[in-house]
């Protein structure tokens, strides 16, 4: 089993959430978190920029804000991976700076709190 943590554009959650549970892939944990990638961009610069303000151009790339994004956590059986990071690629990929990453790690056990079972029967099975 793997745990599958991607991080995304708060605007896409609901899009992501339905693209997954479309495929069988139904549990999830996801958080608000705040982050960066290599870019460092601050959005309202940006969004300055665009609108062709000479303050927002002259700033844009001097930003290092944070930006609120989603996290999601995944675990799914190893044949379930390939599934869940195509999906939530095809979802939010928009070729822009700040589409987001995806992680990929072990997980070695898992068990349901509620029955106390373990394994890859307490996951989704799609």
């Amino acid at each position: 089993m793997k745990e599958v943590m991607a991080i995304i554009r708060m605007n896409m959650m609901n899009k992501t959430k339905k693209a997954l549970t479309e495929e069988g892939i139904f549990s999830m944990t996801a958080k608000e978190v705040l982050g960066r990638g290599k870019g460092l961009v601050d959005y309202t610069l940006l969004e300055g920029a665009e609108k062709g303000y000479e303050e927002a151009i002259a700033q844009l790339g001097q930003s290092q804000r944070l930006i609120p994004k989603r996290l999601l956590l995944i675990v799914v059986p190893d044949k379930l991976v390939p599934k869940t990071v195509k999906t939530i690629i095809k979802v939010n990929q928009t070729g822009k700076s700040g589409d987001g990453k995806i992680f990929v790690s072990p997980a070695t056990d898992s068990f349901s709190v509620r029955t106390g079972e373990g394994g890859d029967s307490v996951l989704d099975d799609a």
